[in-house]
């Protein structure tokens, strides 16, 4: 293991995510919020000196080769030790007095989580609320990846961080160069970010709003400044834009560049896009009909706005709300659930298990069932026209398993806490799976504060490997990526 050189990188992380501090600083010092001044400016004072010290002993002498172990490990003391950074604030200003809720809330931020223990969001300083939402847009596209867009300038080949850090089956690089790769896509997220502040603003939202809830939106987070989310717009024009960039988030932000330089058949006939967009669209219809049956809202325009809202927030692992689903009809509320598995493409902000595993292991069911009618057929799997290879079937399969057996060992431990089942079998679905809010006690007009301290440090993990795809974190209690090679 390079400790030297991971601990060369992970100072600079926290530097970086410092230096990010100094936006909510400056919003506390326009707004005369002193004791969050205070509580920015003193890890920042603290922090850079130190980060500075270890960067110049950890310059010289190190190996600039990152080894895969040396990248899963770099990329969990990455979210453990930028939660922890990233807590402070909320600790030191008083806003959250207990640690381990301000720890919770910011794993809950950078891995664009959205569950909450804040009950009075609306009575929080707006610096607080800023660097709140701005967690999400930070991990949004990973704050790893924000690190190796500057790996150049530290002689450091950035790949195999890439590929830890990655939210999909597979990195797709998109140019020759790894850390020209992040950055593109740094700038094809901030480009859309951009955008959508634009439109808000043009809907009647203020510059704050506008900003807050566009980090969520694009970073599929779903924290919002209201205690009502989005309802608190009662708005068709701000509904609809977020409902459309939620699902551009939720989409491989590699397509985004292919249709920039003109690729538009690559774009066209991906797979992956298309299954996506028609799980969005027959479970939009389907829920919608569902309230209009049940006469929910009025109309069919309405019904869909409401529907199509909550589908994407869910499949895209948002979590936004505009209303309190949780009372819809059952009908609605099991596609809602269902929704929880899948989650947004390979390559997106969003969580979940992917719309290209789904669709893989759909591919693979099928192809069993035409063996037992064709014992001696050969098969392949295609995905985009191309043959998928037995090691990236193997690597799905392993996953979706691991997927599972964390889903139901967080289950066990929430239950363990005397919670009902519904209420811990969601709230691990929406830890893991990084959408926020669940059913029951979880649900879209409820919190996580209730848990004991405990269940809350479990489920930061929870949150933590699912942001990171399971294998990244799991793969650190195997005994054998600790012994020597």
């Amino acid at each position: 293991m390079k400790m030297k050189l991971i601990l060369h990188v992970l100072v600079i992380l926290l530097a970086i995510i410092s230096l990010f501090m100094l936006i909510p600083a400056g919003i506390a010092l326009f707004y005369g919020e002193t004791e969050c001044l205070r509580a920015f400016l003193l890890p920042i004072i603290v922090l850079l000196p130190l980060a500075i010290g270890l960067y110049v002993i950890t310059r010289k002498n190190r190996d600039k080769v990152m080894s895969p172990r040396d990248g899963f490990m770099l990329v969990s003391l990455a979210w453990i030790s930028a939660s922890a950074l990233g807590a402070m604030p909320f600790y030191l200003s008083g806003t959250i007095p207990s640690f381990t809720d301000a720890y919770f809330e910011t794993m809950s931020g950078f891995t664009t989580t959205g569950a909450s223990i804040l009950t009075a969001i609306e009575g929080l300083p707006f610096s607080i609320l800023f660097w709140r939402s701005l967690t999400h847009w930070l991990g949004g596209m990973g704050i790893v990846v924000l690190t190796v867009a500057v790996f150049p300038l530290l002689g450091i080949g950035g790949l195999q961080l890439l590929k830890a850090e990655a939210p999909g089956p597979s990195v797709d690089k998109i140019t020759p160069k790894i850390a020209h790769t992040a950055k593109l896509l740094w700038f094809i997220y901030l480009g859309m970010t951009v955008i959508e502040t634009l439109l808000l603003l043009l809907g009647g939202m203020n510059l704050f709003d506008s900003l807050t809830h566009t980090f969520g939106t694009m970073a599929t987070g779903g924290f919002s400044t209201k205690n009502t989310s989005v309802g608190y717009y009662d708005s068709p024009f701000i509904h609809w834009v977020i409902t459309i960039f939620m699902v551009m988030a939720g989409l491989n932000f590699a397509l985004y560049f292919k249709l920039l330089t003109g690729r538009i058949k690559g774009f066209l006939i991906d797979s992956e896009m298309k299954a996506y967009l028609g799980i969005f669209l027959i479970a939009s219809l389907a829920i919608t009909f569902s309230l209009m049956k049940n006469h929910v809202f009025h109309g069919f325009f309405e019904s869909l706005r409401y529907a199509a809202f909550q589908v994407a927030s869910i499949l895209t692992t948002t979590g936004f709300a505009t209303t309190n689903y949780d009372l819809w009809p059952e009908f609605s509320k099991t596609i809602l659930f269902l929704m929880m598995f899948v989650g947004g493409c390979a390559g997106s902000t969003g969580g979940g298990i992917k719309v290209v595993r789904i669709v893989t292991l759909f591919k693979l069911a099928f192809r069993e069932l035409k063996r037992l009618i064709y014992p001696r057929g050969v098969f392949h799997l295609r995905l985009n026209k191309m043959v998928l290879r037995k090691d990236i079937i193997s690597v799905i399969t392993g996953f979706v398993f691991l997927y599972v057996f964390t889903l139901l060992v967080t289950t066990v431990v929430v239950a363990g806490g005397g919670y009902d089942i519904l209420s811990s079998f969601s709230t691990a679905l929406v830890t893991v799976g990084n959408i926020g809010p669940g059913f029951n006690l979880v649900g879209p007009t409820m919190n996580f504060s209730f848990f004991q301290p405990g269940i809350k440090w479990f489920l930061s993990l929870a949150m933590m490997m699912g942001r990171l795809e399971i294998y990244t974190v799991m793969v650190l209690f195997i005994p054998h990526f600790w012994r020597k090679l």
